[in-house]
This record gives C-alpha cells, structure tokens and sequence, in this order.
C-alpha cells in the first residue's frame, strides 16, 4: 500500500482544474508499473515520488500520460509538490523537485503554489513549413496564425497566437493531422475573464486536449515577456472546451518567470501497486 493523492491544479472554481494523480513513496516501482498505473488513471499526468539523487532536491519526480513519459511537465509540478508537503506535514515556504529537465524551483502561492519557469529546450519562430503544418492541426488557416513559436521545455511545444480569446475557443482541431504538441494562445478584451484564453493539445501523448498546462504557460511567458508582448505579468484561463475552468496567474519577476496556481486534495487515501 503506498499513500496517494489526487490534486486539483489550477482550478478558478471548485473541481474548475487539471487533476493530478500523485504516487507518493514510489520506491521499487519500475518503468512498467509507472506506465501501468498512469493509464489506468487515464488523468493528463500520473507523478511518482522518489527519493532525490541530487542533495539539493527535497525529492524527485516522475511525470506519466497516458502513453510516455514527460521529462516536465507544470501542473503535476505543483500538483506534486501540494501532495508531498500535505503527506510530510512539510511547512516549507520553498521545495525543490528533481524531474528530467534538472532542478525546479517551487514556492508556496496564496491558495497554492508556483514553480520558476525552466529554460527552453528549443525556442525561436515556426518556420513556414511548420507554420502550415500547425495550422492544418488546428483546423484552420495558415493566415489566421498572426505567430508561431517554439517554446519546447520538456514536451515539446510550439504555439500559436491568434487575433483573440474567441478565435482561441472557435478551434476545432484535426488531431490526425497535428505534428507537434501544439498550444494557442488569444488576448481577452479588457475586463474579460483573464487577459489570455489558452489551449492546448498533444494526442500523441494520449490527451487529445489538456484541461489546463503549467508547462505551455511557462512557455509561453517566457516568450511574451522575453518579447515584450506581455510585460510584468497577466492571468490565463483555460479549459473551456473540454469542461474545466483554468486560472492560472504569470509573474515575471528579477528572480525568473513563475507559473502560479491553486491546489486542492480531492483524494487521499492510498494505493495497492
């Protein structure tokens, strides 16, 4: 029997998140079982927590879909880091989680927590060729991308703008044809509901459309700050489409890009693996 959470990450309202199913005491599970369990759950992302390998760490992370495994990932980041300190009775203000990428930094966030965006893995503007293809996923046209960018931090993204929150939520994709982990991005007007609408879809890992990405969101404000098409911070909502009710808070500080969010424990209780 190993302890277990269940967290919602991210939600603007209650059950409004991206759940996360967190394995905790992960000790003597292999590849397999991970694999096993994460399907079984059939969440976006099913975490494991192991004991660190680098002393700088309070533990280490692995993060599963449905079909692979991701090197990071943001919502199972936060998500995790809820379980582990609600599990350990921790009251630390600051953790650090050992995942694939390296060392994340995370720091309690009001009613939850934030991590520090990790560097990009691949960055820089979707050349034409790409530019189509990502269109032709999106179900749209080549000309209603206004930009493309790479903002790869561990799943592989790249992501689109379009002209507004609406355009964003009109999406209707062809996930056989979609190429790459694919995110968009579209500006409310003022006084909406945030200042951004998101959406985001990687099928090749098994989630045809994420409730709501810590992951992409990191990306993406680490292009529109670096960029100047976002300064200081802003808020995004996202999951719309598929029934949820997203909210996530950016902050571009002088100590790094954090992706902030609520967490809440659904369930606790433990797991026979």
């Amino acid at each position: 029997m190993r302890a277990f959470r269940q967290v919602d990450v991210f939600p603007g309202s209650a059950l409004g998140g991206n759940p996360v199913a967190v394995v905790l005491d992960a000790e003597g599970l292999d590849d397999d079982a991970m694999g096993a369990f994460a399907r079984w759950t059939n969440l976006s992302e099913t975490t494991f927590v192991l004991p660190p390998e680098d002393p700088a760490a309070d533990y280490r992370l692995r993060i599963f879909t449905p079909a692979s495994e991701l090197p990071f990932a943001g919502h199972p980041t936060l998500g995790s880091a809820h379980a582990w300190a609600e599990h350990t009775g921790s009251s630390a203000d600051r953790l650090v989680q050992e995942c694939g990428v390296g060392l994340i930094e995370l720091q309690r966030a009001g009613d939850g927590w934030s991590f520090a965006a990790p560097p990009l893995l691949r960055s820089g503007p979707a050349m034409d060729d790409e530019v189509a293809q990502i269109a032709a996923g999106l179900g749209i046209g080549a000309g209603e991308v206004l930009a493309a960018e790479w903002v790869d931090n561990g799943p592989g993204w790249v992501v689109a703008v379009l002209r507004d929150a609406e355009a964003v939520l009109a999406v209707d994709p062809d996930l056989a044809a979609m190429r790459f982990p694919t995110g968009v991005v579209g500006p409310h007007p003022a006084g909406g509901p945030a200042d951004f609408e998101v959406r985001a879809f990687v099928p090749d890992l098994g989630v045809d459309e994420d409730p709501v990405t810590g992951s992409l969101n990191a990306g993406i404000a680490t292009w529109f700050l670096g960029s100047g098409r976002a300064a200081g911070g802003y808020t995004v909502r996202q999951g719309v489409r598929v029934g949820a009710n997203g909210f996530v808070r950016v902050s571009g500080r002088p100590d790094g890009i954090w992706i902030a969010g609520a967490t809440t424990t659904v369930i606790a209780g433990t797991v026979t693996l």
